[in-house]
This record gives structure tokens, sequence and C-alpha cells, in this order.
């Protein structure tokens, strides 16, 4: 059985391991993310791959600590779209970076890693087709029914431009829970989880990192968590 996020015993687990390190967003319960040592994602600031692409005059960052039902990529879409008709902006000249944190990584992990370690029952998706803890990214590649707003999914938004970052921190702590659960290898299950990234999104070092990065190159902020 995977932990449930919603459960005091996994929270527990995983923001004790933050305990001197992590960052406390006024009263709420949201990871904040600390940069581990990561050489695989680590760059200087001016070659971070994931920073390169918002060159637009208008740019927002998307704050996802958890899936909520996909809303962080449909406001990614909706941002482009009503920026870019409001004041016939050219394509391009708007940018959005979506950063998958905390339990939100599941966003932009592939349908292996969903069935393989049941992020679906973990996060509390339910796959619309089965009516039970999905056992796909309903989120990519999205069917008709699995969103409010298939053209949100992260695949389309990716084809658009849209950035999406993964916190390398999260993906660590959430694949330690997952190896503990399933008495598997630490180093292995992270391995996969790294590897199941869902094509065209990066691994950044840490979630809250990302954000901060966002702002500093002139991006606005929204929670969308």
């Amino acid at each position: 059985m995977p932990p449930d996020p919603s459960s005091p015993s996994p929270r527990r687990s995983f923001l004790s391991t933050l305990a001197g390190g992590a960052v406390a967003i006024g009263a709420a319960p949201l990871l904040a993310c600390a940069a581990p040592a990561a050489p695989a994602v680590s760059a200087p600031a001016d070659e971070e791959p994931w920073i390169k692409p918002l060159t637009g005059k208008h740019r927002q960052v998307f704050d996802a600590p958890s899936t909520n039902e996909g809303f962080p990529l449909m406001f990614a879409a909706a941002y482009l779209e009503t920026m870019t008709k409001s004041y016939n902006l050219k394509d391009g000249e708007a940018n959005a970076i979506v950063i998958a944190r905390h339990f939100g990584i599941p966003l932009a992990l592939t349908d292996e890693i969903w069935a393989k370690y049941h992020l679906g029952e973990m996060v509390k998706v339910n796959d619309p087709a089965t009516k039970k803890p999905s056992q796909r990214n309903i989120y990519f590649h999205s069917k008709a029914g699995d969103m409010m707003n298939i053209d949100a999914s992260a695949d389309k938004m990716l084809a658009r431009g849209v950035v999406i970052g993964v916190c390398n921190f999260a993906l660590q702590k959430v694949s330690e829970m997952m190896a503990g659960q399933m008495k598997l290898k630490p180093d292995d299950v992270y391995k996969e989880f790294a590897a199941g990234v869902i094509p065209g999104a990066h691994i950044v070092p840490s979630g809250v990192l990302a954000v901060g990065r966002a702002q500093e190159k002139g991006c606005s902020y929204c929670f969308a968590g």
C-alpha cells in the first residue's frame, strides 16, 4: 500500500527529513524543497536549460505542490490564452513555467511510474474511466474526461513552449518512501523516478529554488496547488 499524502504519518516522515533546511511558507502545509547535491541537475545560472526559454516580455510561474486536478497546467494554459488575446501578443511574448514539487511531481511522471508505484492511490487521483485510483498519468496525453481542459495536458503545454520543472528533492524523497513501502533499494527507485519524468520536462535541483529563480528571471507568481 503506497503512503497516503493526506495522512499524518507519511507527511511527518516526508517533512521530518526537511528539519533544519526547510522553509515554511505562511501556515500552509507545503514542502519547501531544499537543494541536495545532484550533479545531474546542477549547472551555472546562465546554463540552466529551464531558464533559457523565459525570454518573453510577460512571464508567470505556476507553483504546484499538488496535482490539484490538473489545475496547475490549466492555469498556465489560461494565462497564455488570455494574455495573448487580451493584449494582442505574438507567439513567445508570454511565457509560462509550471514547477511540480512536493506531491505535485506526479503531474510530470510517466504512466509506467504511476502504475508501478500506485501514484493514483498516493495522491488520490482516480481514473475517470475506471473510477479507481489511476494507473496512468491522466494529465499527460489526456483523454476526454480526464481533466476539465484536455488542451492543457502536459504534452500539449510542452508543445506550446510551456516549461515544466520537476523538483529533484521531491523525486528523491517520494521515491525513498516508495522504496521503503515496497522493500526496494532507494537508489534504484530514485533512478526509475528520474528516468520516468515525462519527455520535455526538466528536473530542477528543488522546487522552491526553481520558483525563486523564475521570479528572479522576471516571472510573476501564481500559487497553483
